[in-house]
């Protein structure tokens, strides 16, 4: 394996994170090609080599120069028509003035971050009433591996919908660290983060099922035996699971790994990567990361990590059950990232799932197995091992949204990642007491998404429109929040190829999400004219007061003083001073307790974002953990929420270096 001669930040499951990576003005003596990092390598480290990836212009290939240079060659990377190399840093400057090359990119470390989240969320009550486990579904788990052998990974049924491979569920398997050509975890992150999204409950009598168990897997290892990794090990498995996607059905993509962000997402390679496969029909679903605390254990926000940075990626935060079945007492997760996201200020996470204390399969032979030998979890067999593992963070949040994702995929398997991602948060629960850069649109609810994903699979015009009284009936489109009516399943928003929150699709008509339904019986509507004083249309009038307009007054383009939602002091503004107390504004000095500004000066408004955040707390299983099986509707899990309590004051902090240990 190529080494750094930086040391690379350490990963940490549970709760860290690499710090969030601001973007300071570049030196005058920078060079164009190079990024952040390795000009500041190019400068300062005088020995030692760098693990880079270059980006090649077409049609050319710089291979036998980097041997020239004393370097290394790594893999290629044809998502991205890119090679990842190892050099002398010496040397980066030389590498960057080759005409063959555009850019050259630090190959930058990376953070991999049940029962009664299986309840909670619905997703029992889906498998049993509605008879749908995920079969004939592919979720590719980017990860530190998956074990070669587990019984929550077995079937024994008779569909012949459902893939095995050597009697595990684990269809196929490519090794980008080792290159070992069968399944193993010899960190045991990745195989928990499986049994989340796919394991059966084999070991506990089927109690600790995770969300979709008849879903099949394909382990992309990208993580050494200590967690560690690089973000060119990222980028080829998804090249490999967008260019394989057919043969094993891969619909959904898990990335509970993430990286520092370092630039836009807009010129990122993993975040580009991420794009291709979600342009190809694949959902992609990212760790938010652990980051919504400082080092001193205060709120704090912009925490969101690379590739869950990017629009077109399924952010996800974590929530805390409490322990309970019960909707009532769900609460935010501290640690979880809260948006916006570095650099492009973007509105994440997209939403939030149970990721504190999930109960989910252990590996015997991993690292994790050995060092928390006190969060392991027996089963209901005598094993002479303990076949579960109780873990936190938002790496165990997003497979419980790539299950649900699986989940609605074989109940309507013509749905688009734009589609999908509506789904989810025009079903999801919004609590009050937490801002949309905290919960997104809301708390999963597995049972409502995949109930309107195969609603919308089947209906035929002026069949009645199931609406919920608690869902959020809201999407967050870009920076916006859009509320009233219904989605529309036809509508370009959808399409492949429409970046989630641009103002057109790929041929240039203006974006229409969803139609208006009297509240009576919400028929649902295909195509017809929309009600301008209530629903969402970019490139129309609309009233001010309640719509988001794009394409009118501001020429196209995003209106400085555009709104979550209606004009009032509890909304978030970017560039208008409203409510000193309550509004997070950019550029504009506010209260210092309370508001996090970005673009000011001073002692009290420091900007914060760049912090690094601490471990999460472990969920220790209790002595009388109890195995509930139940399958109840979600409405039935639900009682009207009591108010929560809002986030503690933010207290601004230095930032802590980039590449300091977590």
């Amino acid at each position: 394996m190529l080494r750094v001669g930086l040391a690379l930040a350490l990963v940490s499951v549970l709760g860290g994170s690499p710090p969030v990576m601001a973007a300071p003005g570049r030196d005058p003596g920078d060079h164009p090609k190079l990024d952040q990092e390795l000009n500041r390598r190019d400068r300062e480290v005088k020995g030692g080599t760098s693990r880079a990836i270059i980006q090649l212009k077409p049609g050319w290939d710089v291979s036998g120069e980097v041997g020239k240079l004393g370097g290394k060659l790594g893999k290629r990377l044809g998502l991205m028509n890119g090679l990842a190399v190892e050099l002398p840093n010496k040397v980066l400057r030389n590498l960057a003035n080759h005409p063959g090359v555009a850019r050259v990119i630090w190959d930058r470390p990376l953070d991999p971050k049940m029962n009664l989240v299986s309840v909670a969320v619905g997703a029992r009550a889906v498998q049993r009433q509605l008879g749908v486990s995920g079969a004939g579904v592919g979720v590719a788990v980017i990860d530190s591996g998956i074990s070669s052998w587990h019984d929550d990974l077995t079937y024994g049924g008779a569909s012949s919908a459902v893939r095995t491979s050597g009697g595990q569920r684990v269809a196929a398997f490519v090794d980008f660290v080792g290159g070992i050509a069968t399944p193993y975890d010899d960190y045991g992150h990745g195989t928990h983060v499986a049994g989340i999204i796919a394991g059966n409950g084999y070991d506990s009598a089927g109690l600790r099922a995770g969300i979709a168990p008849d879903a099949h897997l394909v382990g992309l290892k990208v993580l050494d035996a200590n967690g560690r990794g690089v973000i060119s090990n990222v980028i080829a498995a998804l090249e490999w699971a967008v260019t394989n996607r057919a043969a094993y059905n891969i619909r959904v993509i898990n990335l509970s790994v993430g990286a520092g962000v370092a630039e836009s997402y807009n010129t990122d390679p993993l975040t580009l990567a991420a794009k291709r496969a979600v342009d190809a029909g694949i959902v992609v679903v990212a760790a938010a990361g652990n980051l919504g605390r400082n080092k001193l254990g205060q709120p704090q926000y912009g925490g969101i990590t690379a590739p869950g940075n990017a629009p077109w990626v399924l952010t996800v935060g974590a929530s805390s059950t409490e322990g309970t079945v019960t909707r009532k007492d769900d609460v935010y997760a501290p640690y979880s990232s809260r948006g916006p996201s570095p650099i492009d200020f973007a509105a994440k996470p997209d939403l939030l799932a149970p990721g504190t204390g999930v109960v989910s399969l252990s590996d015997p032979a991993s690292q994790m197995y050995l060092t928390r030998a006190a969060f392991l979890v027996d089963g209901t067999r005598p094993l002479g091992s303990k076949p579960y593992l109780a873990l936190s963070g938002t790496s165990m949040a997003a497979p419980v949204i790539s299950g649900t994702v699986a989940l609605m995929l074989q109940a309507n398997p013509s749905l688009t990642p734009n589609l999908v991602k509506a789904l989810l948060q025009y079903t999801a629960q919004a609590y009050p007491g937490y801002d949309a850069l905290t919960q997104g649109a809301g708390f999963l609810n597995t049972q409502g998404a995949v109930e309107l994903a195969r609603y919308f699979g089947t209906a035929q015009p002026g069949q009645p429109y199931r609406i919920d009284k608690h869902w959020s009936r809201s999407v967050i489109w870009g920076t916006h929040r859009l509320r009233g009516g219904v989605l529309r399943p036809d509508a370009n928003a959808w399409k492949l190829g429409t970046v989630w929150g641009a103002p057109k699709d790929p041929v240039g008509n203006n974006i229409v999400w969803g139609t208006l339904a009297p509240v009576a019986d919400y028929n649902i509507v295909w195509g017809t004219a929309l009600d301008p004083a209530l629903n969402i249309v970019w490139g129309t009038a609309l009233d001010p007061a309640l719509n988001i307009v794009w394409g009118t007054a501001c020429g196209g383009a995003d209106c400085p003083g555009v709104i979550w939602g209606t004009v009032s002091a509890m909304n978030i503004v970017w560039g208008t001073a409203l409510d000193p107390v309550i509004n997070i504004v950019w550029g504009t000095a506010l209260e210092p307790p309370l508001n996090i500004v970005w673009g000011t000066s001073g002692a009290v408004d420091t900007t914060m974002w760049a912090t690094s955040g601490t471990d999460a707390t472990l969920f220790v299983p209790a002595a009388a953990d109890p195995l509930l099986d139940v399958a109840v509707p979600f409405d039935a899990l639900f009682a009207d929420p009591t108010p929560v309590v809002a986030p503690a004051a933010v207290t601004p902090v230095s930032p802590a270096p980039i590449g300091g240990l977590l």
